[in-house]
């Protein structure tokens, strides 16, 4: 019965997904590996001109997950869809997806990016191993806002990964990346 229900709901999220992304007609489409380790690389320029701490953070990170633009939608039900590039140091080290599904009181679109880094060898190799890592199952991951920001060094970092969100266009009344489910691509 519990099998049935979880397959359910996740029939629910990814109807509901792919209502919402829809919508949006021609503007999601899939990019090239060259498109989205170039893309990848100008947003982490954006992310740390806006954002020092998160420059720092990359300097001991074990992998940087970026995902230059995630387009949002949604009209009761919602959903999010963005390809990103993992790297390790210099390296692309692999192509993901981000999806997430929703549905409640809302109406409207955005675009944003965000970041997350890998601080943890844990967390490196849950990505690597896993099909499919959701926030909130697998290593902790902290959305950093810019308060927290500011309290963040080497010495207060415990966490297995730090999420930025950054370059939010449009009108949407909330952002989350809760629910939030990456999942490798080819490229």
């Amino acid at each position: 019965m519990n099998n049935i229900r979880r397959t359910f709901h996740k029939l629910a999220l990814v109807t509901a997904a792919s209502f919402s992304l829809g919508m949006l007609g021609g503007n999601v489409h899939a990019a090239s590996a060259e498109d989205l380790n170039k893309d990848a690389a100008q947003a982490l320029q954006t992310l740390y001109k806006t954002n020092p701490v998160a420059e720092n953070l990359s300097k001991t990170a074990r992998g940087i997950l970026v995902f230059p633009k995630i387009i949002k939608a949604g009209l009761v039900f919602g959903g999010s869809y963005g390809e990103g590039v993992l790297t390790k140091g210099s390296q692309f080290a692999g192509y993901y997806n981000s999806v997430s599904a929703s549905w409640g009181w809302q109406a409207g679109a955005e675009s944003y990016g965000y970041v997350v880094f890998l601080m943890s060898d844990k967390a490196v190799k849950y990505l690597d191993k896993s099909k499919g890592w959701e926030f909130g199952v697998g290593p902790s991951v902290v959305v950093v806002n810019e308060g927290m920001a500011k309290k963040l060094s080497s010495l207060t970092l415990k966490d297995d990964a730090y999420a930025f969100i950054f370059d939010q266009q449009g009108l949407m009344a909330s952002l989350s990346i809760e629910g939030t489910k990456i999942s490798r691509i080819k490229r």
